[in-house]
């Protein structure tokens, strides 16, 4: 019988999140990544109240979060997946592209937005992800993303 070991899944709070990533107020976009896989896959949320600073402007009457944020917030959700390998602990990790985006829905103050990014491709410093964005339950975001790390 084949041994079949269960992969370590990880969880980080926003201080643990902090420390992977550059990103502060009123710029840091994930909350919580509820799991991850080095490697492989993280999952996370960002939990949006009408404080955001961005909901202020876009726009008055008829809050929405930008797009580009919600692109943003997965490409914070997708940094442990890469972070949590040894060989890429302490590095920078910066937009390389963007492509197949789509939004499918309105992310509005009280919404969480749970975010599952899927590491497609790892080739030395650069990487190839595929995030989708959801709200209740539906898609409101679909992403394939490219990675630098540096």
């Amino acid at each position: 019988m084949q041994d079949v070991q269960e992969e370590k899944k990880l969880s980080f709070d926003t201080v643990e999140i902090m420390n992977m990533i550059p990103h502060r107020y009123p710029f840091l976009l994930v909350d919580r990544i509820t799991e991850c896989v080095p490697g492989k896959y993280s999952k996370g949320y960002k939990n949006l109240s009408m404080n955001e600073e961005f909901f202020q402007g876009h726009f008055p009457g008829n809050p929405v979060m930008p797009g580009v944020l919600q692109i943003e917030a997965m490409a914070q959700c997708s940094a442990p997946i890469l972070y949590t390998m040894d060989e890429y602990k302490n590095k920078l990790t910066l937009f390389a592209g963007v492509d197949n985006v789509r939004f499918k829905g309105i992310v509005r103050p009280g919404d969480r937005l749970e975010m599952e990014i899927e590491l497609l491709k790892l080739k030395g410093p650069i990487c190839k992800c595929h995030g989708v964005g959801y709200v209740d339950g539906k898609v409101v975001v679909e992403a394939d993303m490219t990675l630098a790390m540096k």
